[in-house]
């Protein structure tokens, strides 16, 4: 039983872009540190606020499907740097911050969804 377990979860890790590159970061001895380093590039951070603020101000279904194909982009952009980082630079704190970014679409993303449920 120990062993299903542990295959699930080495499963969910490899099947999640964010979880797959913070565990290759952490075998290279890297703390991504989402939760403590939350230093961003100013112009990351004011593209997030204008993301939010698009998922704020969006009442129809269309709107949502707009933003969501932009950060659908942002996130097939961001997970190619991230392989380019590790593989071929082993740039690995250009690395953090890139996985770093990845997470804020990834819950931004989540976002989007709950949003769906809610329009109904």
């Amino acid at each position: 039983m120990q062993w299903t377990a542990r295959v699930n979860e080495a499963y969910r890790t490899l099947k999640s872009p964010v979880q797959r590159a913070k565990y290759l970061l952490e075998m290279s001895g890297v703390d991504v540190g989402f939760e403590t380093n939350t230093q961003m590039p100013p112009d990351f951070l004011l593209q997030q606020l204008e993301l939010r603020e698009s998922l704020a101000e969006a009442k129809e279904p269309a709107a949502l499907d707009r933003l969501r194909e932009a950060v659908v982009a942002q996130t097939h952009a961001l997970e190619g740097e991230i392989g380019e980082l590790l593989d071929a630079r082993r740039d690995l704190r250009a690395s953090a911050e890139a996985v770093r970014k990845l997470m804020f679409l990834d819950r931004l993303a989540d976002e989007i969804d709950g949003r769906y449920e809610t329009l109904g």
